[in-house]
């Protein structure tokens, strides 16, 4: 074990259960000290009466690391500011903020109620901002007070966020979001220290194991678990820690034993006629440009 996060402080929304575990679980034994935050609600986000944080803080005591439960909702301000301060009353400091509360409502567009496109994007867009806005504010005080922190956001966005998912127009254009304000963040907090990135993982958790059942399924005794969701974690770990610096902006697709850079939007073929368009000649170019241009991939959950 390297303890690359010992005397670090990391902080995790939406960890008791599935990738949020998984990731609260592997920084508390690469040292750092957790605070495990979950509302406790349903896939669909519907309130329930037990208290998966508590359960996972148990997990990381009795195997003898340090961590507190934070049941606030992030995705408000004052439950954003609270996960902040339970960080900074337990263990005097924070260091890493990793993003990673969700739920899923999938319908398609034409049965996709306003309720559920702005619970959605709350629950991710907004509930990745708060948090990373407080931790912000903290971080760039502490850098303003000659304390210059290593710190460490990783968010989570999606390969819906990347590609798209039939389905799933609330939780693409959420991760699609979330992708954007990595980028703005981390462009913005350079300079006070804090390093922002995010992943795209493919793991097996409640939202993902009866959408895509097939491909989620647990392989026979003795195989390798591609979806296993601790397969993830390392790599959140090592982005939270010091050893990532000069790591920013960046956007990381994870799945199994694979790790991919993404190289999001770029500019392809390219007319320029110097003067306006009609639009058939628009349309002619356009076409052209389309043929010259590499096809894209597969939008989730067509495969």
């Amino acid at each position: 074990m390297t303890r690359i996060c010992s005397g670090r402080v990391a902080v995790v929304t939406g960890a008791g259960r599935g990738l949020g575990r998984a990731h609260a679980l592997a920084l508390a034994a690469e040292g750092a000290k957790v605070v495990v935050n979950d509302l406790g609600v349903g896939l669909d986000g519907a309130a329930e009466t037990d208290g998966p944080a508590q359960r996972v803080v148990d997990e990381i005591r009795a195997l003898g690391g340090e961590a507190v439960a934070h049941g606030g909702d992030i995705a408000t301000t004052d439950g954003a500011a609270s996960l902040i301060t339970t960080a900074l009353e337990a263990f005097g400091r924070l260091d890493t903020l990793v993003n990673n509360a969700g739920f899923l409502r999938d319908r398609m567009l034409v049965n996709l109620g306003e309720d559920d496109w702005d619970a959605v994007i709350r629950v991710h867009l907004k509930g990745h901002f708060l948090p990373l806005r407080h931790a912000a504010a903290h971080w760039r005080a502490e850098a303003k007070g000659g304390r210059t922190p290593q710190a460490r956001v990783v968010n989570t966005s999606s390969g819906a966020g990347l590609l798209g998912s039939v389905g799933q127009g609330n939780y693409s254009a959420a991760k699609a979001g979330i992708i954007g304000l990595t980028l703005v963040a981390a462009a913005e907090m350079d300079r006070y220290g804090v390093q922002i990135n995010a992943i795209a993982p493919a793991a097996r958790t409640r939202m993902t194991e009866h959408t895509f059942a097939e491909t989620m399924a647990a392989p026979g005794e003795g195989g390798f678990d591609a979806m296993a969701p601790e397969n993830v974690s390392p790599l959140v770990v090592w982005l939270g820690s010091a050893a990532s610096t000069g790591v920013t902006g960046r956007v990381f697709e994870v799945e199994g034993g694979r790790i991919t850079v993404m190289e999001g939007w770029r500019p392809g073929p390219t007319a320029d006629k110097g003067a306006r368009w009609s639009p058939a000649e628009a349309g002619e170019a356009a076409l052209g440009l389309l043929a010259a241009s590499e096809t894209p991939q597969p939008v989730y959950g067509t495969r």
